[in-house]
């Protein structure tokens, strides 16, 4: 496929071996008609370009049918006569701090994503997705314990009530309160908070063991307690503020004619409870207050209005100078300067962040500095269409993926391993000694790497990068020519499976 527009300084790369070439998408007419009741954006749709690149395409030529010239003619012509709008470019920041580029335009971050997912967002695991979860959830974390407190608080009241609804129909039903089964005064419900019962149960569990049992000597007609003024002097000394027990009497005939009295079951509420009233319908209690307080508000908190997205897009160093020098379509500003620096600026102070910490300018350049080798793999598999993602979640440096993280998950993950394999680098001992200590990696290792990456159903790719000698004194010009500088770094990889004997006999 011919275009107009092609990729500024192509980077000439050798391989010997490497994955296939992803499956090409489908075209937006080739795909079927989406169910009715699908959710799910329509991600082919979104992410149809698989670069941030707007490509026109021309006619395909037959060499044996002469109309095809002429058709490739005509659709020159129409875009010499007519040419295409420009391509876009984009902006973004240098961070020394994190060692990345920021890009903190909202619109530029979604395109950089949907054409070729490069970058994550700052608040985010991968896609830029935090306003878009912020105005779904409509509440933070604080809020929502808050929440889940309420709702356990709403329950202690419920089953509070319950119990309490129970209590007095027991006593109905024991038929203790007789001739005044209809008169809600003498037997209330208590409905108070959770937390208040257990000590309103302790006050009147004291103030029962405190109280006489009442004989019935005692018993008056009009059914008070004899000593109730030495009872009242005892409870507000030991400071309870409990009415006087109230007894409740009935008369009934012993079938001679005389009239029996029988002492009942004693009920004792404090004066806050007294003057409370209580509404059954309501499904939440409020807390008890006491008679002629002002009744206090809760304060309810909404979630603050989002005025402003607060994520960014971070690219790393590979991505962004793949954008700056192999698509050309992003320009990069000193931290937060005017200053724009070209791709020519931008490979000594990457390769200087690739370290932790970061090297100073009077360090030379190595040719194994490892923004080089990772940006030699990075720039390789993009090239063959692979999307390219960042692996420390699965200990590794790079995923691989087929078309992107929102269809499938990645296939391969990528180990960039160093490989000194020139004549130079064993020429003396010291370079030797050296290549071994960069290099020293046991099978212990390679076994903890395979078994990890065999758990997340993944293929491990050794991908050895062939490390150049420094450059001689007439190679100096290639620091200017970035082309030639990577031409001289070579790709290598080498798939690694379980080998099971009793599958693979064949």
């Amino acid at each position: 496929m011919s275009s107009l527009i092609e990729t500024p300084n192509p980077v000439p790369f050798t391989m010997t071996s490497a994955p296939p070439h992803p499956a090409q998408p489908m075209l937006d007419a080739e795909k079927p008609a989406r169910r009715k009741g699908n959710r799910k954006p329509n991600y082919s749709h979104i992410h149809r370009n698989p670069l941030p690149l707007e490509i026109y395409p021309l006619p395909v030529l037959i060499p044996h049918n002469p109309l095809s010239l002429l058709a490739i003619a005509l659709s020159y012509l129409a875009q010499v006569l007519a040419p295409p709008r420009r391509q876009p470019i984009y902006n973004g920041y240098f961070s020394s701090a994190t060692s990345s580029v920021h890009v903190t335009n909202t619109a530029t971050a979604r395109q950089l994503w949907e054409m070729g997912f490069f970058g994550k967002g700052s608040l985010s695991r991968s896609e830029p997705t935090w306003l878009e979860s912020q105005k779904r959830k409509g509440e933070t974390s604080e809020e929502a314990t808050r929440r889940r407190r309420a709702e356990r608080r709403g329950a202690k009241l419920d089953r509070a009530r319950k119990e309490q609804q129970a209590i007095a129909q027991k006593l109905e039903e024991e038929g203790k309160v007789e001739g005044h089964a209809n008169d809600s005064a003498d037997v209330h419900v208590l409905q108070v908070p959770a937390e208040k019962f257990d000590n309103i149960a302790a006050v009147l569990d004291e103030a029962s063991s405190r109280t006489p049992t009442p004989d019935k000597d005692e018993v008056k007609s009009n059914g008070k307690i004899e000593g109730f003024d030495e009872w009242k002097k005892t409870i507000e000394a030991n400071g309870i503020p409990t009415p006087p027990p109230t007894s409740v009497s009935s008369e009934a005939s012993n079938g001679n004619g005389q009239l029996v009295k029988k002492a009942q079951k004693v009920v004792r509420f404090s004066p806050t409870i007294e003057a409370r009233e209580f509404d059954l319908s309501s499904p939440v209690i409020s807390p008890i207050k006491s008679p002629g307080a002002s009744p206090v508000v809760e304060e309810v908190h909404q979630p603050p209005a989002i005025a402003e997205n607060q994520e960014h897009l971070q690219l790393s160093l590979e991505e962004a100078f793949f954008l700056v020098y192999g698509l050309g379509v992003l320009q990069v500003y000193c931290d937060d300067s005017d200053t724009i620096l070209p791709a020519s600026s931008l490979l000594p102070l990457f390769r200087r962040h690739s370290y932790f910490p970061p090297r100073s300018i009077s360090a030379p350049a190595e040719p194994d500095d490892p923004f080089m080798l990772s940006y030699a793999a990075y720039h390789h598999y993009r090239s063959l269409g692979w999307v390219v993602r960042s692996g420390v979640k699965f200990s590794v440096d790079f995923l691989l993926y087929n078309r992107g993280p929102a269809f499938s998950h990645a296939d391969f993950a990528l180990i960039i391993l160093p490989s000194y394999s020139h004549a130079y680098w064993s020429e003396t001992d010291e370079r030797r000694k050296a290549v071994a200590e960069k290099t020293g990696k046991n099978w212990w290792w390679l076994h903890g790497m395979n078994r990890v990456q065999a758990q997340v159903v993944k293929t491990l790719v050794l991908c050895y990068v062939d490390v150049p000698p420094p450059l001689s004194e007439e190679e100096r010009g290639y620091q200017a020519d970035i082309a030639k500088l990577f031409a001289r770094y070579r790709i290598r990889d080498v798939t690694v499976k379980r080998w099971t004997p009793n599958r693979t006999r064949d």
